[in-house]
């Protein structure tokens, strides 16, 4: 499972940038003291060894003329086998849930990444795992939490969730939710003291009714995501190789403004990056523009800056391009 949650294709990514709700849509669920800001009370919840890390303010995704059509296009059937998980012991995601934050952690040879989310709202866990219990779901018990299958519980890509408290439910795999409860008894350092991602958080907070902060390793993959034509000019691999992070911000209004700012090695390496995305969305839309051509309009509307060291995308789209790509079914999961 958290390969599909880790890899997104061109199209999916381009759902997320246009539509700001793919990140929140491929986690399958989605007020704080301020719209958009997470407080660190929540954020120190995390383990330290975070890669990347995103926060969606759910409530008012829903309040979108095209939000219900995209969720219902764009989620893969294993979430949609996961919401019905939810729903059959009570838990209503279009109802409950207002906020959710997730990160994943770093990916090495011998340990892949995992997945660990927050959702905030209002959950009535006495009830909750009653109804777990009845239904005989496979769970084990982690410092006095009870942590519940969705699956068998013993696959090492397993999801379980737990409640935390009546506002506060958590999701993941059993290493990973066993370092977030150990972080919440003191045995483990938090992302707080994530030197490189923390200050992308405090910078990318608030900021947005969908941000996320990606650190080098997902920065390549989100840019290569993004655009894989441009992954064909020579010079690529090792820009990208460079690359230091990347912050991604997505308001709503008429539509859907999703910004990309990756910070480069240099101000060099960030003109030549821009060239080459540039170069590649020509190549993009040429290659759709008859099997798609409401994306293709979408793309026409993309920027590309350099400024100084950093690469800034914007992604424009209006409500009706977004509704004229749904009915293409541009969104659609293939999974």
């Amino acid at each position: 499972m958290n390969a599909n949650l880790k890899i997104i294709s061109t199209r999916k990514l381009l759902a997320a940038v246009c539509a700001a709700l793919a990140l929140a849509a491929l986690v399958f669920i989605a007020l704080p003291a301020r719209a958009n800001t997470l407080g660190t009370d929540i954020i120190g919840m995390f383990p330290k060894d975070m890669s990347e890390f995103a926060y969606a303010d759910m409530k008012q995704a829903r309040q979108l003329p095209w939000f219900a059509a995209l969720q219902q296009q764009m989620l893969p059937a294993n979430f949609r086998q996961f919401e019905q998980f939810l729903r059959s012991a009570g838990v209503d995601p279009d109802t409950q849930i207002d906020e959710l934050a997730w990160g994943f952690t770093s990916t090495n040879s011998q340990h892949p990444s995992e997945i660990a989310g927050i959702a905030l709202g209002s959950f009535s866990p006495n009830s909750t795992e009653s109804r777990f219990a009845s239904q005989k779901l496979p769970n084990i018990e982690v410092h006095g939490y009870k942590l519940w299958a969705f699956g068998s519980g013993s696959g090492p890509t397993d999801i379980f969730f737990f409640f935390i408290d009546s506002n506060t439910a958590a999701f993941g795999q059993r290493d990973i939710l066993e370092s977030l409860i150990n972080v919440r008894f003191g045995g483990a350092e938090s992302l707080l003291y994530n030197s490189q991602l923390y200050p992308l958080i405090n910078t990318a907070n608030g900021n947005g009714m969908i941000w996320a902060v990606l650190d080098k390793t997902n920065t390549q993959l989100a840019l290569h995501q993004l655009l894989p034509q441009a992954s064909q000019f020579p010079q690529a691999a090792a820009i990208l190789n460079r690359i230091r992070n990347m912050e991604i911000h997505v308001r709503v209004d008429d539509g859907a403004d999703a910004k990309f700012d990756a910070v480069c090695d240099s101000p060099d390496d960030a003109n030549q990056l821009a060239a080459m995305l540039q170069g590649g969305l020509v190549l993009r839309r040429y290659q759709i523009q008859q099997s798609d051509p409401d994306l293709a309009q979408a793309l026409a509307g993309v920027t590309v800056t350099p400024s100084g060291d950093s690469l800034n995308i914007d992604l424009p789209v209006t409500n009706d391009q977004i509704a004229a790509m749904i009915r293409n079914r541009t969104f659609a999961s293939p999974m």
